[in-house]
């Protein structure tokens, strides 16, 4: 099998990211989960552009990387030093002691002029400089020809001189990048053919930004044409709209394309280090991402579910345990008996094909979705649904009654949110208030009080995610909302549902549905 490098640029470019700040401990960490994947070159940053990088590389030192390397990045020598060895970012990056290089030079003419302000000669001589300096002290000497495909369509002679400058200073590969995100795969194919014809021979990469969505096409379209390295993000975190996504290249050059990059048994971690690296960056994966999301193979109509209970294949590119997923039934008003079926499988329910209670649960299912619930991303509640259908439930309280009163007594005050509510448990009856920071958050403080003395493992959930619909346009603040509620345990989370006109009562269902849940699971 013909085999390409993977170039990760996830600590420089995806730390670029609007919302994004990796701590060096952050850095480290994703370090080492790359190396776990079998990602041949790891960018860990600019030493001497930010202390962060700095103190990442002196850190680097006690890390043991097995298979993979890291690379430091950096610019051509700036044009006030005369030579590369005076200009302190070039020493900066020898001083990593990490043995390879990255380092990014100007390729399009009007950038030359209009950035660097200096003849075109003298960035050939920029280029040339930087490259044989590094090669003298280094295993390896990447050069990133910025801009290069909008540099190439506007003057194709000077672009390729730039590169043929890296190439005669000893650089082991030259990464064509489209800087701005904008060129078209045929745009790229045409230009990467002709950089191939005019350097034969050499050892070109690709580097994609997203800007107009086709960084994975074009990624992909160099490699069909030759490139030997493909440089990208765990889940295309950048600048803008982002860098070519390496959860999408990865599998599409290992399962489509027959490329050799990474182990086969490392592919099955690919949904792991995605979810891993989303969590430092502190963002909520990307649930309909190829490959790797929630949604990747999640299915919903009737009929697609009936046919892939038959054979995946039938809507499925791939097997998702490949790359480390799993086929999901969801359950909705479009859901048909398989998607109940497969559900009470994955929950452990006993539920046969002719049983007559399959039909109402599908009948109810669908007449409370009509009503404004969902079930897609409420499992639990939908589980409780069928428990109580196969008479699989039992009521561990009943409600008496609840209050909630919110008082503001003058402008600029925080308000005052109090619950009381009164619960019968067995033969006991429990009546309690508490606060909270607003209405529902007090009212499931009261909640939580007034159960935890009888069950004590709900001292272990917490709340991690509450949101509110409005169902009905046109309504107004009359409006039914619909809330959803994220909660979880040292184990496992779980969603439930609730909906009304009024916030206060959907919130209290969902509530419950959590609770009744976690105690359901307690008992095995």
């Amino acid at each position: 099998m013909r085999k390409v490098e993977l170039y990760d640029t996830t600590l420089r470019d995806g730390s670029q990211a609007e919302e994004i700040s990796f701590s060096v401990e952050d850095k480290l960490r994703i370090t080492e989960k790359l190396q776990e994947l079998g990602i041949h070159y790891i960018e860990g940053g600019w030493p001497g552009a930010n202390p962060k990088d700095a103190e990442y590389f002196r850190k680097l030192r006690k890390l043991r990387l097995e298979g993979s390397r890291v690379v430091a990045f950096g610019a051509t020598k700036r044009p006030r030093y005369k030579r590369a060895q005076d200009d302190p970012s070039l020493q900066g990056l020898l001083q990593t002691g990490v043995g390879l290089y990255t380092i990014f030079g100007k390729t399009w003419d009007f950038h030359v002029r209009e950035a660097l302000g200096i003849p075109l000669q003298q960035n050939l001589e920029l280029i040339h400089d930087s490259v044989r300096f590094l090669k003298r002290h280094a295993d390896r000497v990447f050069f990133d020809a910025e801009h290069f495909f909008d540099g190439y369509k506007a003057n194709p002679q000077y672009a390729l001189q730039c590169l043929q400058a890296a190439r005669e200073a000893g650089a082991d590969c030259l990464v064509l990048c489209d800087t701005n995100g904008g060129t078209m795969p045929e745009e790229l194919r045409g230009i990467f053919r002709a950089v191939k014809k005019a350097l034969r021979g050499a050892a070109l990469g690709i580097h994609a930004h997203n800007d107009s969505e086709c960084a994975v096409a074009n990624s992909l379209v160099a490699v069909a044409l030759g490139a030997r390295q493909v440089q990208g993000t765990i889940n295309g975190y950048g600048e803008r709209c982002g860098n070519a996504n390496l959860c999408s290249v990865v599998p599409a050059l290992k399962l489509k394309m027959g490329i050799e990059c990474i182990p086969q048994e490392s592919l099955r971690r690919l949904r792991e280090v995605s979810r891993f690296v989303s969590e430092l960056a502190n963002l909520r994966p990307f649930r309909h991402q190829p490959y790797v999301g929630d949604s990747a193979f999640a299915h919903k109509a009737g009929v697609h579910v009936s046919a892939v209970l038959k054979s995946p294949q039938t809507y499925e590119h791939i097997d998702p345990e490949l790359v480390g997923n799993a086929r999901r039934v969801l359950i909705s008003d479009l859901a048909g008996r398989g998607n109940i079926l497969r559900k009470a499988k994955e929950f452990g329910i006993e539920l046969s094909p002719g049983s007559p209670q399959l039909q109402d649960i599908l009948q109810r299912l669908k007449e409370l979705e009509n009503q404004g619930y969902q079930f897609e991303a409420a499992e639990a509640s939908f589980e409780l649904l069928m428990k109580k259908a196969l008479g699989l439930h039992r009521r561990f309280f009943d409600l008496i009654g609840f209050r909630v009163i919110v008082e503001k007594r003058r402008e600029g005050e925080t308000p005052l949110n109090e619950a009381t509510i009164m619960l019968r448990v067995g033969g006991h009856v429990e009546h309690t208030a508490a606060t909270g920071n607003g209405p529902v958050n007090a009212l499931d403080n009261a909640l939580r009080k007034a159960l935890e003395r009888f069950y004590p493992a709900l001292r272990s959930v917490r709340l991690y995610d509450y949101k509110v619909r409005v169902l009905a346009a046109g309504r107004g603040t009359a409006a039914r909302v619909r809330v959803l509620v994220e909660s979880g345990d040292d184990h496992r989370r779980w969603g439930t549902v609730g909906v009304s006109e009024n916030i206060i009562e959907a919130s209290y269902q969902a509530l419950v549905d959590s609770i009744e849940y976690k105690l359901l699971k307690e008992e095995g």
